[in-house]
């Protein structure tokens, strides 16, 4: 984090609107001309809770949140779920003002809602502000509101305090407010909450502080958008048409989007009763001739092991996505974890096969998902998407021109009439739908209704029309082709430049290794830390299954030693890159984080100082360090 970017963060309850008030108010800082980032926190409840939203912007781009944060709007919860001293969960009312001062920076701001919220309730608050220069503001937030209009309003007047308090100016917050779907009274309240607070703040209170908007601008039009945001029109851009699901955290939002959408493209989104059935039907539908796609969270997803193996032996070409949170089962269910890995590489039974991939970042959730349909349908093998909540619900700006792309309707490996009549088929007239002899392991497959398209798809080992058989010559045949698919999916990938993210210097002496949504946290650690005089680069990698063994291989034999970056308590990626490149364990150790936050940089930062000092100690409670083998 540096001096020169505003980190805002607005505090409040489940309910209480503050997810779509940082939403506009990110995109008004970002049609300033500033890089923005936000980064949510909210409870497993639908009302009441501790949640709060935060913003960084600034005039060059930006990859995560930051390390604390310099600007703090407490609203109070007006959910809470007991007001009273003892109770079990705390004094939740005020819960938005005292449980984010640890992270607020030296010289920060803090404007918080006295119609709502009693700093004195707060233990040692004044004691803190003095001690840490905080510069704090109680205003009426929610008298404010009333008087205008309602009290949910306050929101608005919150955003107008600090408009003052940081010199940005109302016109871009007003745009985002005209665009919205307020109308009428309700918009004529809200512009004259935003207007009073902004010119009462202005007029009536010394700004003896440093926070600051800074001045930034584009060069091309930027949009908002989320991880779950890219996954959702990267799959229609892929041509996807169908999609079922039922809903769960954090994958919700990827099958709301896709919900809205599809129908408006003649497409079809179907809410079903469970995982399995959601699963089932998506098989269903790529078997009749559509792109499909289903998806879940981890413990949904644990129930589609069943149809995604039927997926698998049938060779139906499917995409699945699973948004992984907290676990094993209910878990912490809207905190962020990389503990699924493993679920996913090997969920189905027998020596199944599958390509997933993990993207970064929100572009590379567009490109990737886009990259996992081809491969499903040129290959005739299910295609799995990774991310967490951290990846689903963060927002960031990127440009508009990413999403400027050809539709791709394309099935793949389907022939068409013409291409069955010349076509392998046995002489009962049924077409020979899985051959043994391809060398990439792909018998091209035919559409129910095709003419001459006719075989037999079953769950069973199946001789080269589909019919049931226990051979063993003919079961080694099948198993073998389906397995040359992986080696000839990992030689097409390699060719691919949106998989593995390599960045820092090439001649750096150390390294780190990291996947998913952690990759851009770990970058501006690189940054920083070659900032500080050391040699660092880093590699994040997306291509989990077929694993990209060269490309590790040849990052991993560049340095000296290499930390892996992983959000789960077993350093479960670091372990599927010992057993596919055994060789370089001994260069391995692992930063681990579980604790339902994801790293920051200076987590990532401090965390290298203190395993490469020989010390062999994280600061802190909430990172875990695993040596290397051997050490």
């Amino acid at each position: 984090m540096t001096d020169d970017e505003l980190i805002w963060r607005i505090a409040g309850g489940s309910g209480d609107g503050i997810a779509s008030t940082s939403q506009n108010f990110a995109k008004a800082l970002m049609r300033s001309g500033l890089d923005v980032f936000t980064h949510r926190h909210y409870p497993s409840r639908i009302r009441g809770g501790h949640t709060y939203v935060e913003i960084r912007a600034s005039d060059e781009p930006v990859k995560s949140r930051g390390d604390g944060y310099n600007f703090l709007l407490a609203l109070g919860d007006s959910f809470a779920r007991n007001p009273q001293e003892d109770a079990y969960y705390g004094v939740e009312e005020v819960k938005p003002l005292s449980e984010n001062l640890d992270d607020l920076r030296e010289g920060g701001v803090v404007v918080y809602d006295e119609g709502l919220l009693d700093a004195e309730e707060v233990p040692d608050f004044e004691q803190r502000a003095e001690d840490n220069d905080w510069h704090v503001y109680p205003l009426d937030l929610r008298g404010l509101a009333k008087e205008h209009g309602r009290e949910v309003m306050r929101n608005t007047a919150g955003v107008g305090a600090t408009a003052a308090l940081v010199g940005f100016d109302l016109d871009p917050i007003l745009d985002v407010m005209h665009e919205s779907k307020m109308s009428g009274d309700v918009l004529e309240a809200n512009e004259a909450i935003l207007q009073e607070a902004y010119e009462s703040v202005r007029d009536d209170y010394d700004h003896d502080h440093d926070v600051s908007v800074p001045e930034g601008s584009h060069d091309e039009e930027q949009v908002l958008v989320s991880g779950s945001d890219g996954i959702a029109y990267g799959a229609i851009d892929a041509g996807c048409r169908f999609i079922s699901g039922y809903p769960m955290t954090p994958w919700t939002d990827v099958f709301t989007i896709m919900s809205q959408n599809l129908p408006k493209m003649g497409g079809v989104a179907e809410q079903v009763e469970d995982e399995i059935a959601a699963a089932s039907l998506a098989v269903g539908a790529s078997h009749a001739g559509v792109k499909a796609m289903s998806g879940s969270s981890g413990g949904g997803f644990a129930l589609m092991s069943e149809p995604l193996g039927l997926a698998e032996m049938t060779e139906t070409p499917l995409v699945l996505v699973e948004a992984q949170r907290a676990g094993p089962s209910t878990g912490m269910p809207t905190k962020p974890e990389q503990a699924d890995l493993e679920h996913v590489l090997y969920t189905s039974q027998g020596d199944s096969n599958r390509v997933v991939f993990a993207p970064g970042n929100q572009a590379e959730s567009y490109e990737q998902i886009r990259r996992a349909f081809e491969v499903a349908w040129d290959y005739q093998i299910p295609s799995i998407i990774l991310y967490d909540q951290k990846l689903s619900g963060e927002t960031r700006n990127v440009d508009e021109s990413l999403f400027d792309r050809e539709p791709a309707p394309d099935l793949g490996s389907t022939l068409s009439e013409e291409e069955i009549q010349e076509a392998a088929h046995h002489h009962s007239g049924k077409f020979q739908r899985f051959q043994f002899d391809p060398e990439d392991g792909v018998s091209p497959r035919t559409i129910p209704g095709q003419k001459g398209g006719r075989y037999l798809a079953s769950g069973n080992e199946h001789n080269e029309s589909g019919h049931i058989t226990e051979d063993p010559q003919e079961r080694i045949k099948q198993v073998d082709r389906r397995l040359r698919k992986l080696e000839a999916i990992r030689d097409d990938l390699a060719e691919d430049d949106v998989l593995q993210t390599y960045y820092g210097p090439e001649d750096a002496d150390y390294g780190f290794l990291s996947w998913g949504s952690q990759q851009d946290t770990v970058e501006e650690a690189v940054d920083r830390l070659n900032g500080a005089g050391y040699s660092v680069k880093a590699l994040g990698v997306s291509q989990l299954m077929p694993y990209p063994r060269q490309e590790v291989s040849d990052f991993l034999s560049s340095v000296e030693e290499c930390i892996v970056v992983e959000m789960n308590a077993t350093a479960q990626f670091r372990g599927l890159t010992q057993k596919e490149l055994g060789r370089y364990g001994e260069k391995l150790s692992s930063l681990l984080k579980y604790n339902g936050n994801p790293f920051e940089p200076a987590d990532v930062v401090e965390g290298f100082e203190n395993i490469t000092s020989g010390d062999g100690e994280v600061p802190g409670d909430h990172t875990r360090y695993v040596p290397a083998a051997g050490d």
